[in-house]
């Protein structure tokens, strides 16, 4: 965070120089501080982040990538005049332990076409799909491994926390 803080600074002013960046220093430090003490941000956060940084950008790739799938297939539904098309609610438990990986697998459902998640209580969502086809296998997606990989490592990081409280 501190240094999205300092390379925004350096954005912001719009050229560089030994003072400028001084005093981007001090300011992104102050900020930092800012956020370190009344947001409850610290700096075991941002090691967590960039742990898992790898983890958010290829599940970004991997979300591009069954957008792309379910244009093609919303694509062919629409235009085939052989199917029929025959929309379907389900439900389905995600096993996601975390509101963020709840929320962001709902996101993801709901920005590939032909699917949209209608309802999300605990760990359950309510999908909507334009056929059948289009949700096989989502209570076993790429987006909830992928979740589930990062939510392994918040609880590991939790976990060395606790080890270190208790000592």
């Amino acid at each position: 965070m501190y240094v999205i803080f300092l390379l925004l600074w350096i954005l912001l002013n719009g050229q560089w120089n030994g003072e400028i960046i001084c005093f981007g220093i001090v300011i992104a430090g102050a900020m930092y501080g800012f956020f370190c003490k009344f947001l409850d941000y610290s700096v075991e956060k941002d090691i967590l982040l960039v742990k898992k940084l790898p983890f958010i950008l290829l599940y970004i790739l991997a979300l591009f990538w069954e957008i792309i799938k379910a244009n093609v297939s919303a694509i062919h539904l629409t235009l085939s005049y052989r199917n029929e098309i025959d929309p379907v609610i389900i439900q389905f438990q995600s096993g996601l332990k975390s509101k963020i990986a709840q929320v962001a697998l709902a996101n993801s459902i709901t920005l590939t076409p032909g699917t949209i998640t209608v309802a999300m209580e605990e760990d359950e969502l309510t999908v909507h799909a334009l056929d059948v086809s289009l949700v096989k296998g989502i209570d076993d997606s790429v987006f909830v491994h992928m979740l589930r990989r990062m939510e392994a490592i918040d609880e590991k990081a939790m976990e060395k926390r606790r080890k270190r409280h208790v000592q």
